[in-house]
Order: C-alpha cells, then structure tokens, then sequence
C-alpha cells in the first residue's frame, strides 16, 4: 500500500494485461529476500513457495522473478528513498560511510579482457591481507543503516576523495541537510565512479 500510494507514480498503465504479481509486491519480495538473508533467488523462491504462498495471489518461477527485479531497480531505489525519508534519523547529523572490496577477476586474462577493466584495478584488502583486482564499493548509511547512496570507484583512488564525492552525490539527492555539509565537491570523470541511489 505505502508503495502503490508514494513511490509507484499514479495512473501509470503498461500496454497489454495486467501483470498477475503488481510492482509493489515484486518490491516487497525482493526487500524481504535481503532481510531475511536469502542465500540465492532459487533458495528464496523455494521459501515463498512453501511459507508465503497464501500472502501473495501469484509467485512467479525463478526466470521471471530475476527479470522483473532487474528491471525494477530503479523503482527498488526509489521505494528506498522513500524510506529514507521516514526514518526518524535523517535529519540527524551522524551518518555511516564504509568500504569493501568487490573482486572481479582472479586471472591475468580476465584483468585484460573484462568489461570492467577501464574502471577496474588492483587494490589491497587489509582485512583479508591479500590483493585482488576489481573495484570498491562505498555505501553511505542512516544510522539505523538504511542505505542513502553508494557507489564503485577504481580502488586506487584515495576514500577521502570518494567521500568528498559521495556526500555531494547524496546532498544532490536531499540525503544530507545543507547545515550539515561542509566539504566541496569535486567532479571525477564518469569512468572513475558509478553513482547509484
């Protein structure tokens, strides 16, 4: 209901039948199958099956399930922004920033024949204490840990740098009050980050 009523805009009709599971259900499928750690689409589908069945009209098989979630991510960011929005602690001062590595390739052919080898590179993982080639992701938080933008930069840039740009990136998005930003923004090229909120 909240989704159908803030996120979904209104009147919005597609050509043809109706789709048997609505967005807003499709939504509430996929942020349920992060909250509860679901290993794999296969294994959440399995549980709907057998314990959420009688709460949706239609589930649809697994092909289906990861087309329509794909091609609903921006409704997905959306929808979490909305919720953004109703969190008692957006208006607070206090947000979370952190990295992880995201390896991409372990071979030497992978480095030089991947897609991602313009953005991607070599970086170091102190936690694991090894190298890996890939990318790096940022994720900026509300306190309760309700994501507010994140984005992939080459992990050779330094993270003061793509914090500066992050907390931009989200102040753009009305994440951050004006009061509480301070640091000037600086424009990477379009190949060193992919932003996404």
């Amino acid at each position: 209901m909240l989704i159908d009523d803030h996120v979904i805009p209104a009147g919005r009709r597609r050509p043809g039948r109706p789709k048997r599971l609505s967005d807003a259900e499709l939504v509430c499928l996929a942020v349920a199958q992060v909250l509860l750690g679901a290993r794999s689409e296969h294994h959440w589908l399995r549980l709907c099956y057998a314990r959420l069945g009688h709460l949706f009209p239609y589930l649809p098989k697994q092909p289906g399930y990861h087309k329509r979630v794909k091609a609903a991510a921006p409704l997905i960011c959306r929808t979490t922004m909305y919720l953004a929005g109703l969190c008692p602690s957006l208006d607070d001062q206090l947000r979370l920033l952190d990295a992880t590595p995201v390896p991409c390739g372990t071979s030497r052919s992978t480095t030089q024949r991947s897609a991602l080898a313009e953005i991607a590179d070599y970086g170091y993982c102190a936690s694991h204490s090894r190298w890996y080639w890939g990318l790096k992701l940022y994720l900026l938080t509300t306190a309760e840990g309700l994501p507010l933008a994140w984005c992939l930069a080459n992990p050779k840039l330094g993270e003061r740098e793509i914090a500066e740009d992050l907390l931009g990136y989200a102040r753009e998005l009305g994440a951050l009050t004006p009061a509480w930003w301070c640091w000037p923004t600086r424009a990477w090229p379009a190949s060193s980050l992919a932003y996404e909120a």
